[in-house]
């Protein structure tokens, strides 16, 4: 799998270009909009990245800011057309939704996620995935299948040969005991999490219940990074019928924060891969 340019990503790269170009000429959006004929609402939008815009539309804008040179309008009109492009992800919007998050990660060249219940979708096998969506009393069971089929299809960005992301992972131990789909799914996942974890790019932290109280009580979330430097971090969080994104730099920043004091209460790599093995050595102990 290679990485898939994200149109979301692109669409907000373009927006921060359009409110550059704008400043730098001292125009306000009103005035801006003004001179090309459009209300504020219509500009606002594009520079919000809520809108994607028309090749059409944005020579009129580079035209108004009397953008001349053919490198840099060429640059944007990429720009524009790859915000409308769609990514693998596409054809499972009925599971993630518009704004969805494989859209954000497909771009990512970092990802700190920190699961406080389950163990992170990118590192869930395919039937602890099964037994988890089994467990929503609210999916149809003909459902079930396309859900999992698309997790795993997220999943693969974290093997892919060219340039795949780096993930570090904070995951609760009530995570690893909760014995979603029973005793062999279990074993089956902590497993996996055991293999993968030796995978250069994917760094594993087991936050202990010995911890105790600790910043992420109040619930999971995820932190993208991407490789431009320009692409500013964005983070996710999961409600109860989708996701909200957080963009606004002070929350990320909150949100970054919080995960630098949970990633220095929990274990290391080294003692978090003894504590997923004692953890499976005990469920097979029981057995």
């Amino acid at each position: 799998m290679r990485r898939t340019p994200s149109p979301s990503v692109r669409l907000r790269r373009l927006g921060r270009e359009l409110r550059r170009l704008r400043e730098t000429r001292g125009l306000s959006v009103a005035q801006a909009a003004k001179a090309v004929g459009w209300g504020s609402s219509k500009l606002s939008r594009f520079e919000t990245a809520e809108r994607r815009i028309t090749a059409g539309d944005l020579d009129k804008l580079l035209n108004t800011y009397k953008i001349e040179d053919g490198v840099e309008r060429e640059a944007l009109q990429m720009l524009a057309k790859q915000a409308k492009e769609r990514g693998w992800w596409w054809k499972y919007r009925d599971v993630f939704g518009a704004r969805a998050l494989p859209d954000f990660e497909a771009e990512a060249s970092v990802i700190r996620t920190y699961e406080s219940i389950v163990i992170p979708g990118l590192l869930q096998t395919p039937n602890y995935a099964t037994a988890l969506f089994q467990g929503d009393c609210h999916a149809q069971p003909e459902q079930i299948d396309r859900l999992v089929e698309a997790r795993l299809a997220r999943r693969e960005i974290m093997t892919r040969i060219e340039q795949p992301p780096r993930l570090t992972a904070v995951i609760d131990e009530a995570a690893l005991r909760r014995p979603i789909g029973g005793r062999e799914v279990m074993r089956e996942q902590l497993d996996y999490l055991l293999r993968i974890g030796q995978a250069h790019n994917i760094d594993l932290h087991v936050l202990p219940f010995v911890a105790g109280a600790h910043s992420g009580l109040s619930g999971s979330f995820t932190i993208l990074d991407f490789p431009e430097p320009t692409d500013l971090s964005v983070v996710y969080t999961d409600t109860l019928t989708s996701g909200a994104f957080e963009e606004q730099i002070d929350d990320v920043d909150r949100y970054m924060r919080t995960f630098g004091d949970l990633q220095g209460s929990a274990l290391s790599k080294q003692q978090s891969e003894q504590f997923i093995r004692d953890v499976l050595q005990e469920s097979e102990n029981s057995a």
